[in-house]
């Protein structure tokens, strides 16, 4: 199932976030011509730990990695679908949200942690609707609280069953003490429009809203009575299929079951490898350059599917920083670096240029842009090392852009044969990898002054050595040979020794400079507010709202306003 306790070499527990289909102990994903439906059916027996029951549709990790799957394999594996519906199979509920005893049970580090993977869970529905063509709509046919309702406002249009008991609701603040943690307040004041003060309200009743006070209100896009909800759903279908701009056709690409092998100090893949320092607190990551050129057509493509060197190493890495972040809580610091033929790489990206506007190129690309987003948001800090045989290029070299801080070499090193490190810029660093605040790494790293920028597009195509790349902006530090071992030794020792807290702190906020979007604004206040109040013993202590939520017993708050 998704996201099961897998075991490592050394017999310590992991969450798996690879899945399909036939695995799914919570969803059931069916497709019928260009409409495929996706029915919440949770097993309140599949959860990922002991000691709760995912009743009423509620959901931990488990079943959002499988959601996250589903939305995933539509994009790849059925070019032909343009309109998903998300509906419940549970009588008269639709979700009941993050389960309690779940929050309540769980290490901070966990709850946060599921947040975010909540978060990129549902901004990849809008992703797929406004860059794939597949548009999301939701049937609330009973009870949409907290996270069952940030679920459906992921989508682009909301049909609430009008029968005097379907409601939709963010009860969180009254009853938890906590605030809906994926996106919810936001989504309703920016995406949906709701006026504050009837957000406001909104926010703190827990019986939630109903019938056209919620289409009033903006909650919803229509009601529509049960005698008269199927039909109105197949109108809806109809009309958002004739409004999408997808364009795939025939079959799609299965997105199979990826090489990897677990150790206890290691993840090896196909083309990305993961060695883990635990006593340093580092990970370093390593990602190979393909051995081949790219297919000559789309056919080609399509002949290699999953196996095509920019998506295998999409998938490759997305899984290796999920593990990351979920299983290896104490890693203070993420190290890329790269090795192999940077032709290649240049050749990989000039296919994924040339043929941006077939369905599956621009799949490979919207996934490459929504890794990198994942690594940006990711709390750990971000290094790169471009050092002789590196091969970053193009979209490898965003990983250098991503960095919070970055050291070239400049020359060889002794007794290494291999030639002086470079950089090489594509067209893919100037567009199709745009972060969450919608400006590409290279843009907000040029902030200050637009026409540095112009000088780095103006050297796309050249290898750039350490002291151009530097003189460009392109990196923090290059170091010769006799300064590269202790510069970076020192480094890593400093920041390894500073507070987890204040690093995720400053990392999120220097990141991310310049102008706000919904989908930045959830993320900062998810590393801000949301990762502060989980901490309150209003919420969490022993007297806590999450502690006593349901045994009769109301909570006992410090009321001081901090």
């Amino acid at each position: 199932m998704a996201g099961e306790d897998r075991v490592l070499a050394g017999g310590a527990k992991y969450i798996d976030f690879q899945t399909d289909p036939s695995r799914y102990r919570h969803w059931k994903l069916g497709v019928d011509g260009d409409v495929a439906t996706l029915t919440m059916d949770v097993d309140e027996n599949g959860g990922l730990f002991e000691g709760y029951q995912l009743k009423l549709n509620s959901y931990d990790l488990g079943v959002d990695i499988e959601l996250a799957d589903a939305v995933q394999r539509l994009r790849f594996e059925y070019p032909d679908v343009k309109v998903v519906v998300l509906r419940s199979a549970k009588n008269r509920v639709f979700c009941a949200g993050a389960n309690i005893r779940m929050l309540a049970g769980s290490t901070h580090a966990h709850k946060v942690n599921f947040c975010k993977f909540t978060n990129e869970t549902r901004n990849g529905l809008e992703d797929s609707s406004e860059n794939s063509g597949q548009r999301f709509i939701t049937v609330v046919n009973g009870t949409a609280a907290g996270g069952g309702y940030e679920l459906a406002l992921a989508t682009d249009h909301i049909i609430l069953a009008d029968d005097g008991a379907a409601a939709v609701a963010l009860p969180e603040v009254p009853l938890l003490a906590v605030l809906p943690g994926t996106g919810g307040l936001t989504r309703v004041v920016d995406k949906r429009k709701v006026r504050r003060d009837h957000a406001d309200y909104f926010c703190t009743i827990e019986e939630g809203i109903k019938g056209k006070r919620a289409v009033q209100w903006r909650l919803v896009d229509e009601i529509a009575p049960n005698s008269r909800l199927e039909a109105r759903i197949a109108e809806r279908t109809k009309e958002f299929a004739a409004a999408s701009k997808r364009s795939g056709s025939g079959t799609g690409i299965a997105l199979t079951p990826l090489d990897r092998s677990i150790g206890e100090n290691s993840i090896r893949y196909g083309f990305v490898s993961v060695d883990i320092d635990r006593a340093e607190r580092i990970a370093t990551i390593s990602i190979r350059a393909p051995e081949t050129p790219p297919p000559a057509d789309i056919d080609g493509l399509i002949a290699r599917g999953a196996s095509f060197w920019p998506l295998q190493v999409a998938r490759e890495l997305d899984d290796a920083i999920l593990h990351l972040r979920i299983n290896e809580l104490e890693i203070a610091m993420l190290v890329f670096k790269s090795h192999g033929d940077r032709a290649d790489v240049v050749a990989h990206d000039a296919f994924l240029d040339t043929h941006k506007a077939h369905w599956l190129v621009n799949e490979i690309r919207q996934y490459w842009k929504r890794v990198l987003k994942r690594i940006d948001v990711t709390s750990r800090t971000l290094v790169a090392l471009v050092e002789p045989g590196s091969c970053f290029v193009g979209t490898l070299a965003e990983l250098v852009f991503a960095a919070d801080r970055s050291y070239m070499l400049i020359g060889q090193k002794q007794g290494d044969n291999r030639p002086p490190p470079t950089i090489e810029l594509t067209a893919m660093n100037f567009g199709p990898y745009p972060m969450s605040h919608g400006l590409t790494r290279l843009q907000s790293r040029f902030q200050a002054d637009p026409s540095d920028l112009e000088r780095a597009q103006a050297r796309i195509g050249e290898a750039i050595d350490a002291e151009q790349a530097e003189q460009l902006g392109l990196l923090t530090f290059a170091l010769d040979d006799i300064d590269w071992d202790d510069e970076v030794r020192v480094f890593l020792e400093e920041r390894t020794s500073f507070s987890p807290d204040g690093l995720t702190g400053m990392e999120a906020n220097l990141r991310f400079v310049g102008p706000e979007t919904m989908e930045s604004k959830i993320f900062s206040r998810l590393t801000a507010w949301q990762n502060w109040i989980f901490q309150r013993p209003n919420a969490v202590g022993e007297n806590g709202a999450l502690r006593r939520y349901g045994s009769g017993e109301r909570p006992l708050f410090d009321m001081t306003r901090v």
